[in-house]
């Protein structure tokens, strides 16, 4: 069984919970002269007052507000408004734990938190104490998040073997295709007729057994008519619809329809054609490591969530 150290990417997921959390604090509060301010929840001993929750969905009410109107309005807001209240109550309690368990942010790291912040365009003052202590407050979420999951987490191979098999779609390489194609362009905005009178032609000589190579070169206007329209090695998905559609049927050898496209009238040559294949465990080993261990680490960063609500006073005056 091998144990692994808590992961850089549960990390930048936390960071960017700590740039949302700076944005959202710049959000103008509504005036005291329209908002009578006034307690919502408590936790353990601490308040949460409702300028709190506005402060954090101001952000989402303005977005919904753009979007919306009504009754249906009205519904998105009250859920949007209890779920800023829910990650406004379990901040409380992640912080109380922080405390508990002498968890600290120093001065420097702050500082530097700060920098690095303001250099990717956020503009925050680090003047201002209030945008410095939710600074800090993010940088506690973060430490006693990672000390509650450092070391507590083990992936051993037979767990990744199974993922593995599990999820082997997800590890696949798609079917790939050789192709070649003769490309007839419209001449004009009105040329289409004249170009597919031209893509029929080709096809009775291609029926009549002229080489398919001869005729790209004779008649193509692709990029690849002189070498015989080659278009190569392309994987499935790459392809616009309508051309996919096209060759999808089409076994090693066999020659579509005419197509219409927006560049102009297609008609595809299936050279060859690659099965979808399995990239091998030992190349995904590293991968797969990093998806099993990121949804541990969340579903234990959830649990402990639960369990803090759970031994906690909770009282909610919404």
């Amino acid at each position: 069984m091998r144990i692994f150290s808590f992961g850089s990417s549960w990390l930048i997921r936390l960071q960017l919970a700590l740039a949302l959390l700076v944005s959202s604090i710049w959000h103008p509060v509504t005036s005291s002269a329209y908002l009578q301010d006034r307690i919502v929840a408590i936790v353990n001993s601490e308040l949460i007052m409702l300028s709190e929750v506005k402060r954090e969905f101001g952000a989402e009410e303005a977005r919904l507000t753009r979007l919306h109107q009504g009754a249906d309005l009205a519904q998105r807001l009250k859920t949007a408004e209890y779920m800023a209240l829910t990650k406004l109550i379990e901040r409380k309690l992640q912080l109380q734990e922080a405390k508990a368990k002498k968890v600290e942010v120093l001065d420097f790291e702050v500082k530097k938190a700060l920098e690095q912040m303001k250099q990717q365009g956020n503009a925050l003052d680090p003047g201002n104490p209030i945008h410095v202590q939710n600074v800090r407050d993010q940088l506690l979420l973060m430490r006693v998040a990672d000390q509650h999951i450092r070391g507590n987490i083990t992936v051993g191979d037979s767990e990744l073997k199974r993922y593995y098999q599990e999820h082997r779609d997800r590890f696949a390489l798609s079917e790939e295709y050789e192709l070649s194609q003769i490309l007839i362009r419209p001449r004009s905005s009105d040329g289409l007729a004249d170009a597919l009178t031209k893509a029929r032609r080709v096809m009775n000589d291609l029926k009549r057994g002229e080489k398919f190579e001869d005729l790209a070169m004779q008649y193509s206007d692709g990029d690849t008519a002189l070498q015989g329209g080659r278009l190569g090695l392309v994987r499935q998905g790459e392809l616009i619809p309508i051309i996919e559609q096209a060759v999808v049927r089409l076994v090693p050898g066999g020659i579509s329809d005419i197509v219409e496209s927006p560049d102009g009238v297609h008609i595809i040559r299936m050279d060859d054609r690659k099965p979808k294949r399995f990239r091998p465990y030992e190349e995904v080993r590293r991968e797969i490591q990093e998806l099993v261990y990121q949804q541990k680490s969340e579903d234990m960063y959830q649990g402990w969530l639960v369990d803090l609500k759970n031994k906690a006073y909770i009282e909610i005056k919404f």
